[in-house]
């Protein structure tokens, strides 16, 4: 027996006609369209981001109320929001990747040591830069995948393996000389933020719509959620978390190359410190928009409320141990806040 669906043309709800027997109204849940309950658990997080920035304007009326405060804000956290993308696109597929802050430092430090130490132009140093990074994530994806390795080890291996070579390549110094001009990529004023902020929100609306509105986001979605059954229903999901780790490690690569251009010069130790913020970000991340699932937007939402109370505490006085005792509080907190939302959506 066929199923068929019409709009009902006089009162506006789906119909269901089962053959011929009488057609009945689906009536929408308006009860969960307007439960307060959904609300809160999707926005509690811009909330208290915005109860912060009340916090933190009383407390420092003449330090924190300032445009260059706000500027500060939404303009540093470039290479944060290129990685955590990096991130989340193998977490959606249900992996992980170690490496990426390992790659995003690759990068950073291939493009000055090929233009200044090899006289290479800067467009092809980009693009040398960011192969290399999708080079690194199609070995890592080819090892969990094919191989059957961990990605725990395959990806904390390759992420000290990358370390030593952006070390080994850059002499273990930071490199720089890039021309001024480079850095208009990256530092180009656009409405008062650098041109970059609007790349991390394009990357990020992007990724969103992939996601939610694109076969191939589903497919990523439906292998996170269970892999097995995605195979069975003909999802390709070897390719697709390969797939992942290579568009993650593209994006990291991307990121490493607006990161310098805005610098000027990269440190190749420092690539480390980049990965936790990252993660806490995606962590968080889930707590917003779509409670329990990792998406774009709720994560470049964590990011800027993070960089909020951090700048906010180093105003009032407390620097140099904050910014990693606020992260290391925030990741432990997503990831809790995470498992909840998870436990609680399987068994409703």
């Amino acid at each position: 027996m066929t199923q068929t669906r019409r709009a009902d043309e006089t009162t506006g709800p789906d119909v269901i006609e089962t053959g011929q027997a009488d057609a009945r109204p689906r009536v929408p849940d308006r009860r969960r369209a307007v439960d307060p309950r959904r609300f809160v658990s999707r926005y509690a997080i811009v909330g208290i981001w915005a109860l912060m920035t009340l916090l933190y304007a009383g407390l420092m009326p003449h330090t924190f109320l300032q445009v260059a405060t706000f500027r500060t804000i939404f303009s540093s956290q470039q290479p944060l929001v290129f990685l955590a993308v990096s991130a989340l696109l193998t977490f959606v597929v249900g992996e992980f990747d170690l490496s990426i802050a390992s790659t995003l430092g690759l990068s950073a430090t291939i493009v000055p040591v090929l233009v200044t130490q090899q006289g290479w132009s800067l467009g092809l140093a980009c693009v040398v830069a960011i192969l290399a990074s999708s080079l690194v994530g199609l070995i890592n994806g080819l090892l969990v995948v094919k191989v059957g390795v961990q990605a725990l080890i395959v990806t904390l291996g390759s992420s000290t393996l990358l370390l030593g070579l952006a070390s080994l390549i850059s002499h273990q110094a930071t490199v720089s000389g890039l021309p001024v001009s480079f850095g208009d990529i990256a530092l180009h004023q656009v409405a008062g933020l650098p041109i970059s902020f609007f790349y991390g929100v394009a990357l990020a609306l992007g990724v969103g719509y992939l996601l939610i509105f694109t076969p191939l986001g589903r497919h990523m979605t439906f292998v996170g959620a269970n892999r097995e059954v995605a195979r069975l229903a003909g999802v390709g999901v070897d390719r697709i978390r390969i797939g992942a780790f290579v568009a993650g490690s593209t994006v990291a690569g991307v990121g490493g190359v607006l990161l310098v251009a805005a610098a000027g010069g990269f440190d190749s130790t420092t690539s480390p410190t980049y990965l936790l913020p990252a993660f806490a970000s995606v962590f968080l991340g889930t707590a917003v928009i779509r409670p329990g699932r990792f998406n774009p937007i709720g994560t470049l939402v964590a990011i800027y409320f993070l960089a909020t109370g951090i700048l906010g505490l180093q105003l009032l006085g407390q620097s140099g141990w904050i910014e990693n005792a606020f992260y290391g509080a925030a990741l432990i907190i997503a990831v809790s806040i995470a498992t909840i939302v998870r436990r609680r959506t399987a068994s409703s």
